[in-house]
C-alpha cells in the first residue's frame, strides 16, 4: 500500500462533514483506506494503527486538517486527495451560497425563531455551560448534547434550572421526543400515552422503538444525561421531568431509565414518586426488582420487558415479546459455532451493558472497555481477547470524530478484524436507526461483513438487533433485509439477540 497526505492548517470542518467525504472516497477504486479529519488524538492514533503515520504529522493540533489516503500506487492515493479536496470545496461553496446563512449566535437563533422554547446546545464541552445557562437566563428549555461537562457545572446549571422550572436534559444527552419532535438520535415513533424519562440514550431508543412496534405510542420521552441520579447531582431533573409527566393529560403512563441511583438518590425518588396517581415503570439496570415493587411501582427486567410492561398498562391489554423463546431457540438450533469466543461490536453503550448483564452468568470471564461487575477490563481496547462486549461509542473512540451511529468507519474496521480472527465463532452487533443516525449503517456493515469474509476463510455466526421503526428515515424492514441478504440473523431488541447468542453459546 502506497501512503500520500496532505496537511491544511488551521482549516476546520465538522467532523461529520469530514466523515462523510472520507467513507465516499473509501470507497473509490484501488483506495484501501482514508483518514479524513482534524488532528485529533483519536485520527493520529488511527493513523499510527492503520500503518499510516508520517513523522511530518508530529506537532499537529486539532485546528489543523489531514487527508491521508492508502492506496494500490501513488497515482491513486494523490488521486483520492484531489477528490476530497473537491468535495470540501464543493461543500464550502455550497454553504456558502445559501440565501440566509446559518446563525452564528444564540441571540441571533433567537431573533429569529423568538417561539422557540427549547434551545439544542451541541459545542465542545468547556463551551458547553456558558450555552446552556444563557439559554436558561434567557426562559428556555436546554437540551445539552455536548459532553465533557464537569459535574460541578452540570449542577450549578441544574440548580438554575429547577429554579426557573426549565428542563436540563443532559449533558451528554443523546436523544429526546418533546411535543411529538425528535432531538438528537431519536426514532420516527407514533403518538400515544406512554411518558418516559431516562438517563441512558440508546435505552431510550430501544424502548421507545419497542413501544412504537409493539402498537402503542408516546406522549413525552425525556432524556436527563447519565449523571443525574449520581448522589451529587441529585437526580434534579429526573424528578421534575417525572412529576411534569404526572401532571400531563395526555400521559398514562411513565416509564423511568437509569444505571441504579445513589441510595440517597433511590429514597428521594420513591418519596417524590409515592403518590404520583399514575402507573410507573421502572428499570433501572442491575438494580433489585423487589426494592421497586415494594415501593409500589413496576419492575422491568430489561429495556424490551419495560416497553411490554409499558404497553400493557397503557392499552389494558397484555403484549408479548416480537420474538418468542421458542423462535430464538429455533433460530439458534442450526447455528454451529466454529470458533471459541463471542465478540460483540455496539454503538449503544446501554445495549452493551445489557448483554455484558445476561451473558455473565454463562460465560464467566467477559472482557469490555466499560465492564459491569464481575466482567474484567479490556487489557488493549483495539483487540479483543477471550469473549468480549465493546462499546464504540464510548469517549475513548469518539475524541474528535463522530459517533458510530453516525461514522461506521472504525466500528468497520473492527468488523473485518473479528472476522479475520479464527477464535471469533459469533459476533453480535447493533445497528440504530433514527434521525442524526448513518443513512445505511447496514450497508456500511455488511460491506465491511464481505471484506472480511473475502480476506479469510473464518465464517462466524453473525448476530444484528435493529434499534428503529419502519418510519425512521432508514426504514426498519429495509435494513433488516439488507442485513439478512449478507447473512446476519437479525432481532427487533437487543435482548432477543443475546438471548440467541446464549443459545448458540450454550450448544457449544
Amino acid at each position: 500500500m502506497v501512503v500520500a497526505h496532505l496537511v491544511r492548517k488551521q482549516t476546520y470542518f465538522d467532523s461529520v462533514t469530514l466523515m462523510l467525504i472520507g467513507s465516499q472516497v473509501k470507497k473509490l477504486e484501488g483506495i484501501d483506506n482514508a483518514v479524513v479529519g482534524m488532528c485529533t488524538d483519536y485520527n493520529i492514533d488511527s493513523l499510527k494503527r492503520l500503518e499510516m503515520y508520517k513523522t511530518e504529522f508530529d506537532g499537529l493540533t486539532p485546528n489543523d486538517l489531514i487527508i491521508c489516503i492508502g492506496a494500490k500506487d501513488q497515482a491513486t492515493a494523490e488521486a483520492g486527495i484531489a477528490e476530497v479536496e473537491k468535495r470540501l470545496l464543493s461543500r464550502k461553496k455550497s454553504s456558502g451560497d445559501s440565501s440566509e446563512m446559518a446563525p452564528t449566535t444564540q441571540e441571533e437563533a433567537a431573533r429569529r425563531l423568538p417561539e422557540a422554547n427549547v434551545v439544542l446546545i451541541s459545542v465542545p464541552g468547556e463551551y458547553a455551560a456558558r450555552e446552556a445557562e444563557q439559554a436558561l437566563k434567557n426562559g428556555r428549555h436546554v437540551m445539552l448534547f455536548s459532553d465533557n461537562v464537569t459535574i460541578e457545572e452540570e449542577l450549578r446549571l441544574k440548580t438554575l434550572g429547577v429554579s426557573k422550572e426549565l428542563l436540563v436534559m443532559g449533558p451528554d444527552c443523546g436523544t429526546a421526543i418533546i411535543n411529538g419532535t425528535p432531538l438528537a438520535f431519536a426514532n420516527a415513533v407514533r403518538h400515544g400515552n406512554i411518558g418516559l424519562v431516562a438517563a441512558s440514550g440508546t435505552g431510550l431508543q430501544e424502548v421507545t422503538s419497542t413501544i412504537h412496534r409493539l402498537g402503542c405510542g408516546i406522549s413525552q420521552a425525556i432524556g436527563v444525561g447519565g449523571r443525574d441520579l449520581s448522589e451529587k447531582i441529585g437526580g434534579k431533573m429526573t424528578i421534575m421531568a417525572t412529576k411534569a409527566l404526572a401532571e400531563d393529560p395526555e400521559t398514562r403512563v411513565i416509564v423511568l431509565i437509569s444505571k441504579p441511583p445513589a441510595e440517597s438518590v433511590m429514597k428521594s425518588l420513591f418519596a417524590a414518586f409515592k403518590n404520583i396517581g399514575k402507573a410507573v415503570v421502572v428499570y433501572f439496570i442491575g438494580a433489585d426488582s423487589k426494592v421497586i415493587e415494594e415501593q409500589g411501582f413496576v419492575a422491568a427486567r430489561n429495556l424490551e420487558d419495560a416497553a411490554i410492561k409499558a404497553c400493557d398498562l397503557s392499552a389494558d391489554e397484555t403484549h408479548q415479546p416480537e420474538y418468542s423463546d421458542s423462535l430464538i431457540e429455533s433460530l439458534a438450533k442450526d447455528c454451529k459455532i466454529k470458533g471459541k469466543h463471542l465478540r460483540g461490536l455496539y454503538s449503544g453503550g446501554t445495549l452493551c451493558d445489557e448483554a455484558q448483564r445476561i451473558l455473565q452468568p454463562l460465560l464467566n470471564e467477559i472482557f469490555s472497555n466499560t465492564p459491569i461487575k464481575d466482567c474484567k477490563e479490556m487489557p488493549d481496547v483495539y483487540k479483543s481477547e477471550g469473549h468480549c462486549i465493546i462499546d464504540l461509542g464510548d469517549d475513548l473512540f469518539t475524541r474528535g470524530k463522530a459517533h458510530p451511529m453516525i461514522d461506521s468507519d472504525y466500528r468497520s474496521e473492527r468488523m473485518v478484524q473479528e472476522i479475520l480472527d479464527q477464535d471469533a465463532g459469533l459476533i453480535c452487533f447493533d445497528v440504530v436507526l433514527g434521525y442524526g443516525s448513518h443513512p445505511d449503517m447496514a450497508g456500511e456493515m455488511t460491506a465491511a461483513i464481505k471484506r472480511g469474509r473475502e480476506k479469510s476463510g473464518n465464517q462466524p455466526i453473525l448476530a444484528a438487533c435493529i434499534c428503529g421503526t419502519e418510519d425512521d428515515p432508514q426504514n426498519y424492514h429495509q435494513q433488516k433485509a439488507i442485513l439478512e441478504e449478507a447473512g446476519v440473523v437479525v432481532f427487533p431488541t437487543n435482548v432477543a439477540m443475546v438471548k440467541f447468542a446464549q443459545k448458540c453459546l450454550e450448544r457449544k
